[in-house]
């Protein structure tokens, strides 16, 4: 056999990997050191503090449970996690399909697309006090953009009617996080191959079958990451509400997070604030194993695989 046919001394070591072979468990050290101080030893200390009767300033006192009997007999706590579970799914419904299409729009190669995926992203450049805080003077009847330009329809008090305010924080929360989703469906979008769409396009199918028959169908990935994402992360709503609304008027916007807040910190019930903590981390883990067990997530492969 000549040289030219002989295989390269180690050809294949890439992909044929000895059992045993892999990476070093050492180097997950430093991972699982940085979760267990920063989430497993905080988790535990709000736990323990549940079981307590503090104001954050004297002695801990045990008060065994007292501290969950008081949350869950306060009415707040039906409304605050009925107003959390509202806002999530508001903001699913709104972001979802407004970030899809804005990721598949910026996906394409035109030349004035480059600029406008650059605008759509300056939201989430922005902090959310600071989104929150040019929120409240647009959105001001008194010295707002509706009374700056006498639009009749834009004075209104938005952030201060209880029928209004729920859907107006969901709209500027859903304004500021788009950006960030859009951006994951346009990486998504740009990872499909041209031929599937080469191949549509010679049998016939427009635009729009392309995208309902060919391009939703292999972002199922994406949108499952997006939603999971979208779904865990309005769990910690908090500063872009403190500010705007400050959980008013009333109670119309004082979800959980909120409601923690508000509870520890001037209210003065630790014991409570950290048993609504828990509250807050079990409705999460709940959600968070519900859609990767039934959604797939866990065994999800490349869209392109095969291709």
């Amino acid at each position: 056999m000549s040289l030219a046919h002989q295989p390269y001394p180690g050809a294949g070591a890439a992909v044929r990997r000895r059992p045993g072979t892999g990476p070093s468990p050492l180097l997950l050290i430093p991972a699982i050191a940085f979760f267990v101080v920063f989430a497993l030893v905080p988790l535990a200390g709000a736990l323990g503090l549940s079981f307590t009767a503090w104001d954050g300033l004297g002695p801990v006192k045990w008060a065994g449970l007292t501290s969950w009997r008081q949350v869950f007999s306060t009415p707040l706590t039906g409304q605050a996690l009925w107003l959390s579970l509202k806002i999530m799914v508001l903001s699913w419904l709104v972001q979802t399909p407004i970030s899809l299409l804005i990721g598949v729009f910026i996906a394409g190669k035109q030349k004035d697309r480059a600029v406008l995926a650059t605008l759509y992203f300056i939201p989430q450049l922005l902090s959310s006090a600071a989104v929150a805080i040019a929120f409240k003077n647009i959105l001001d009847p008194n010295f707002g953009v509706g009374s700056a330009f006498h639009i009749p329809w834009l004075i209104q008090d938005w952030l201060g009617d209880p029928a209004l305010v729920f859907y107006v924080v969901t709209g500027v929360i859903a304004w500021q996080f788009i950006p960030f989703h859009s951006l994951l469906y346009q990486a998504g979008t740009r990872g499909i191959p041209e031929q599937l769409y080469e191949a549509a396009s010679i049998d016939g199918a427009g635009r729009v079958r392309q995208f309902f028959f060919v391009t939703l169908p292999l972002l199922r990935n994406t949108i499952v990451t997006s939603s999971t994402l979208m779904i865990a992360g309005s769990l910690t709503y908090f500063d872009i509400i403190f500010v705007l609304t400050g959980g008013g008027p009333g109670y119309s916007t004082r979800i959980l997070p909120l409601d923690m807040y508000i509870t520890g910190f001037t209210s003065r019930q630790m014991g409570q604030a950290c048993v609504l903590s828990v509250l807050l981390v079990i409705i999460g883990l709940s959600i968070a194993f519900f859609l990767t067990k039934f959604t797939g997530f866990a065994k999800m492969n490349s869209d392109q695989e095969g291709v």
